[in-house]
């Protein structure tokens, strides 16, 4: 029923959004639903701020690359798009995304038009039309936050937690087209799952990498921190060097207790942290059992009584900070 003028201006809602009855894409790569979320507020411990998550339309099998900056996407797309097309043997035929910036540049246009791959843009303001993409965030991020909430990891950890949630993800969830979990459709097998461990649960990290004398500990204590996309290798965080290490030698210890959350002291070695602001010293100020107390203010020694003849005239040239005279 068609309505006055009048009425649609001041009764006008957004349009409804109904799910398609039926799939029309048949082939891997026919279809990527791509999105970035960031900036997120606290930077990874690798120095990241944004995260690129690519879902393919038929097989659901998600990919996130962590991004320091957004000018960073067209490269990485650019890189992926020619590694998943050699991999597979098929040729990506459309990428649906957003308006941002990041997708819609000269750069990432001039490749998709080298390649004969065609652009989709939902409509501005409507991201209900990247449903794809909106969800898998969605499902990516509360994952990554129960993990960091259970193991009691410092936030600062989240592209690690992210990294774990798509690697489980692809090989849990069941694809609701095919019945199948998004790894077996794309592989063509299924997965091992066997090796699946709790984030952040103590293990052990035989050390090979320095010269240990004979009664040396041959081992570090570390943290589980996920798992590597293209190789065997896990990832963890060695609590002795304070950084996070690909190895395949480990052994688990999940009943242990975890000390993740404790204090700083785990994660930084807050004395080493201070010293390398290169603060003045501030601690070397005494004062006397006279009324005169001696104090020494980056290298200068001034003296000062509570009598206020015996007040000392400092010149302006002694200070790093102000230029003016100070009188008591």
């Amino acid at each position: 029923m068609e309505h006055c003028l009048s009425c649609s201006k001041g009764k006008q809602h957004k349009s409804t959004h109904k799910p398609k009855t039926t799939n029309s894409i048949d082939t891997p790569l026919q279809l990527f639903h791509m999105d970035l979320f960031g900036h997120v507020s606290v930077m990874s411990h690798g120095r990241k701020s944004y995260c690129l998550v690519v879902t393919g339309d038929f097989s659901r099998f998600t990919w996130v690359f962590f991004l320091e900056k957004k000018d960073d996407t067209p490269e990485i797309l650019k890189i992926y798009l020619l590694q998943i097309e050699n991999l597979f043997n098929l040729s990506v035929k459309t990428i649906r995304s957003d308006h941002g910036t990041e997708f819609k540049n000269s750069t990432l246009d001039s490749f998709c038009e080298s390649k004969g791959i065609s652009r989709q843009f939902n409509a501005p303001r409507t991201p209900q039309r990247n449903g794809v993409a909106e969800r898998r965030n969605s499902t990516l991020i509360d994952a990554a936050r129960t993990m960091i909430i259970d193991s009691k990891l410092p936030v600062t950890f989240w592209a690690e937690a992210v990294n774990t949630s798509c690697f489980v993800q692809n090989r849990v969830l069941i694809t609701k087209s095919c019945n199948k979990i998004p790894y077996e459709i794309i592989y063509k097998r299924k997965p091992v799952i066997d090796f699946f461990r709790k984030i952040g649960c103590v293990c052990i990290m035989l050390n090979t990498s320095d010269q240990l004398n004979k009664f040396e500990a041959k081992a570090d204590e570390c943290y589980f921190m996920g798992y590597s996309s293209n190789q065997c290798p896990f990832h963890v965080y060695n609590k002795r060097q304070r950084i996070v290490l690909e190895s395949i030698d480990i052994s688990w210890h999940e009943s242990n207790h975890t000390d993740a959350g404790d204090g700083p002291d785990w994660l930084f070695d807050v004395d080493s942290l201070f010293k390398s602001f290169n603060l003045p010293d501030f601690t070397n100020i005494s004062v006397s059992a006279n009324p005169i107390m001696s104090v020494n203010i980056l290298g200068t020694s001034y003296a000062s009584a509570s009598s206020s003849s015996s007040s000392p005239t400092l010149d302006s040239s002694d200070f790093v900070a102000t230029s003016e005279t100070v009188e008591e």
